[in-house]
């Protein structure tokens, strides 16, 4: 090949825009902007504290808890990839079976509850784990792959949606066993109030991955940075101390069903401003509350007598969480009286309660119709 030169009738020597500009008689030089935000990204990067940190700060010496929470994000991290390459890797759909509580099962749902089982197992600080997708808990019995605490999830929450690219979730809770260390956890050390709860959490999956925590003390959330592959703290949430946004989230196809307070309600909502937003998938119609205010109602009606959520891993993680952020969270009149979620006792691993949570405003308002009937 011939070697380019200053001379070659090919080779022109570059100009900067800048030189080329203040050539131009009458006109000033300009130096070009620095990429947009490509600075602030870094020092956000350098700067912001990962869920790692925190876990290790949060915790406060406890070792056996920072092995479990950082299972739980690294569980998190596995399921989003699995999501982001469904549509590639065949894996929409129907997997032809029902789970524990007669939902249909999707693929997904069982590689986010591989994920959940294997995760937990192999932190090795957990005794006892109860999914939606097993019918009965999994009891971890060799003393030597076990630990203290309990976990409740829901693998894959609003799985229905995720076939067509709805945000979709994770969510758990957390409980340290009562029974003795020296045998096998059983599940009396699940069964209890979620006023028991030591932790508390979800991540969503959508046009981010977000994992928010508590451990009973706030509420914090955070990003998934997929460059660097780490959860980076973002804010500690509260709900506006107004009820924020007038917002109602709630399935009015099952109104006809429903109590006449919640009808009410429902209807007030209508005639006072109040938009109507549901996604269908619990993490994201709450997230969206906690962040805008607003109510979220999953009540319970005639067909579903205690509702259609699961106490251990969708209404106490949640209720836990709202309650943390400043909201609410009853079962409005449940088993002949109105109570607060996290003071419900299940009667079995897969129980339901009805869920009324959100912004105060909201919420006592709901309740004051129970009161007035």
């Amino acid at each position: 090949c011939s070697r380019l030169t200053a001379r070659s009738p090919i080779f022109r020597p570059r100009t900067s825009r800048a030189a080329q500009r203040s050539s131009m008689a009458g006109t000033a030089e300009m130096h070009a902007p620095d990429p947009v935000g490509f600075g602030k990204m870094l020092t956000n990067r350098m700067d912001a504290l990962t869920l790692t940190q925190f876990i290790v700060e949060d915790t406060t010496g406890d070792q056996q808890l920072a092995l479990l929470m950082n299972a739980v994000q690294h569980a998190c991290k596995v399921c989003a990839n699995a999501i982001k390459k469904a549509g590639t890797c065949d894996l929409y759909g129907l997997a032809d079976v029902q789970n524990a509580t007669g939902d249909d099962v999707k693929k997904l749902d069982i590689i986010a509850n591989t994920i959940w089982v294997d995760c937990m197992k192999q932190s090795g600080v957990c005794c006892l784990l109860v999914s939606e997708e097993e019918e009965k808990p999994i009891i971890i019995t060799d003393k030597a792959k076990r630990g203290p605490f309990c976990v409740a999830f829901d693998p894959l929450d609003g799985s229905s949606n995720v076939d067509c690219n709805v945000s979709v979730g994770s969510i758990f809770s957390v409980y340290r066993r009562k029974s003795p260390d020296d045998k096998a956890a059983t599940v009396e050390d699940i069964l209890r109030p979620g006023l028991e709860c030591i932790a508390a959490g979800y991540s969503m999956f959508g046009a981010a991955t977000e994992l928010v925590i508590t451990y009973g003390k706030g509420v914090y959330r955070f990003a998934l940075d997929n460059s660097i592959g780490e959860f980076l703290y973002v804010e500690q949430m509260k709900i506006p101390q107004d009820g924020g946004k007038k917002i109602y989230s709630c399935n009015e196809g099952n109104l006809h069903s429903w109590d006449e307070p919640i009808k009410q309600f429902v209807k007030d909502c209508k005639n006072n401003g109040f938009a109507a937003r549901y996604v269908g998938s619990m993490v994201s119609d709450i997230h969206r509350t906690l962040l805008y205010g607003g109510i979220f109602l999953y009540p319970a009606d005639k067909k579903s007598k205690k509702g259609k959520l699961r106490v251990l891993y969708e209404g106490y993680p949640m209720a836990m969480i709202t309650e943390q952020a400043g909201g609410m969270a009853s079962t409005g009149m449940y088993m002949g009286k109105i109570g607060r979620i996290l003071e419900v006792k299940p009667e079995h691993i897969h129980d339901r309660c009805p869920i009324i949570m959100g912004a105060e405003r909201d919420v006592k308002k709901v309740l004051s119709l129970y009161e007035v009937k």
